[in-house]
């Protein structure tokens, strides 16, 4: 019996240590994107724009929390972890940013891409943006068949609004998988193993920090592997160096190939290497670029521009879009309905205390200021019936704290 248990552990350490990093390479060559499938249906959307200069792109996620077993079924505390981690890292807010060699901290970058959990599902109601489901599949393949609820998965939500996230359990060594940009909407989104999902509780290193997540929403972002899946390649990035291939563990820097282009080697620290959680610290300035593309006018991602279906009672919500980043957490408790609205919208709060003295302005999509007031009651009544249709912003603040809400107005 002792024999027996000493080689299950062997076998779970060398499932950790052997794992796969990313499947989404192996996912390509296997579904290729067909021509036809580019042209996506997205959802009619009431305006249309550009990213704005510095702009804090937010992107509202539903998780999808398939589970045959206990351990499986993660806890909501287990999500939230996730969702910080990836702000800290698309944010460069992570800690272990300190340990970007020197000679890369010049081309690190903050993407200004945020992650919120979706508080508003897509039949309008409220939601945790958290869905926990049982399902009669003990495993799935990297197949897509955790994507459908008639095949033991769940159906996305509409990825033109949300990212849509399903955490299972996953065949094999494969941790995480992402479809590319332009993919079928009902499969767009990320998959993710249950067990590297989130940074606490009962994860196992060297899996335990969610850069699982960071690594594959970068794909989802259009980032390629660093080394282009191929001997000496190239990710098509100019800030990130060649390297003859994947790196795994925790190499040591400088770290050279023959594919070096200079003293310093490979970038393995990179979110899109093949390297332990501790040991990935970075996206390139480059690979921001590329990322942020994806939702200028006319691009594949441009439409979660439009989305409403997070707001400020997330604290990941976001600010502004040219503001600096606001506090995660706010004394204010304050909501804001309907949404989308006609021709009011209503301000409410817990106590009078919350609202009364506060500013509040609104703005179009563009920063155009159209109201500013001083609040003065518990309940506030906003005549918008003369607006045009479109989405807005409504910012309430005082000295110690601001929220921010993205309204629509219907036509």
């Amino acid at each position: 019996m002792k024999f027996i248990f000493t080689l299950l552990c062997i076998a779970f350490c060398c499932n950790l240590t052997l794992a796969q990093r990313c499947g989404t390479t192996d996912y390509i060559i296997n579904h290729p994107i067909k021509k036809n499938n580019t042209l996506r249906a997205e959802s009619p959307s009431l305006t249309t724009r550009d990213t704005l200069p510095n702009e804090v792109i937010i992107v509202p996620v539903v998780i999808h929390v398939l589970y045959n077993t206990n351990d499986q079924n993660i806890s909501d505390q287990q999500v939230i972890s996730q969702i910080t981690s990836l702000n800290n890292d698309y944010r460069r807010r992570n800690a272990d940013a300190i340990n970007t060699p020197e000679a890369f901290k010049s081309v690190a970058a903050d993407t200004r891409i945020q992650f919120c959990l979706a508080r508003v599902d897509p039949q309008g109601r409220p939601t945790s943006g958290i869905i926990h489901k049982a399902t009669n599949q003990p495993q799935f393949l990297a197949d897509d068949q955790m994507k459908y609820s008639s095949k033991g998965g769940d159906d996305a939500w509409d990825a033109t609004k949300y990212l849509n996230i399903w955490v299972c359990n996953l065949f094999g060594r494969t941790l995480g998988y992402a479809v590319l940009p332009g993919s079928p909407l009902e499969i767009d989104g990320v998959v993710i193993k249950y067990n590297c999902f989130g940074t606490t509780p009962n994860l196992s290193p060297p899996y335990n920090k969610g850069r699982t997540a960071t690594h594959e929403i970068g794909h989802w972002l259009g980032l390629k592997h660093l080394w282009g899946d191929t001997l000496c390649g190239d990710d098509s990035i100019a800030d990130t160096p060649t390297q003859e291939t994947s790196n795994s563990y925790c190499p040591v820097f400088p770290h050279l190939s023959s594919c070096s282009i200079n003293s310093y080697g490979d970038m393995f620290m990179n979110y899109m290497d093949f390297t332990d959680d501790g040991c990935m610290n970075l996206f390139t300035k480059g690979q921001t670029a590329k990322m942020r593309s994806l939702f200028a006018l006319g691009n594949v991602r441009n439409s979660f521009l439009n989305s409403s279906v997070c707001d400020s009672s997330n604290a990941e919500a976001g600010p502004l879009p040219t503001d600096p980043p606001i506090p995660e957490t706010t004394p204010l408790k304050i909501t804001v309905y309907p949404n989308p609205f006609s021709n009011a919208i209503k301000i409410t709060s817990e106590s009078k205390s919350d609202l009364t003295g506060k500013i509040m302005r609104l703005y179009d999509i563009t920063g155009r200021l159209f109201k500013t007031q001083t609040i003065q009651s518990q309940t506030t009544v906003l005549d918008v019936s003369n607006l045009p249709a479109g989405m807005y912003v409504l910012k309430i603040e005082d000295a110690n704290g601001s929220l921010i809400y993205k309204l629509i107005k219907q036509p």
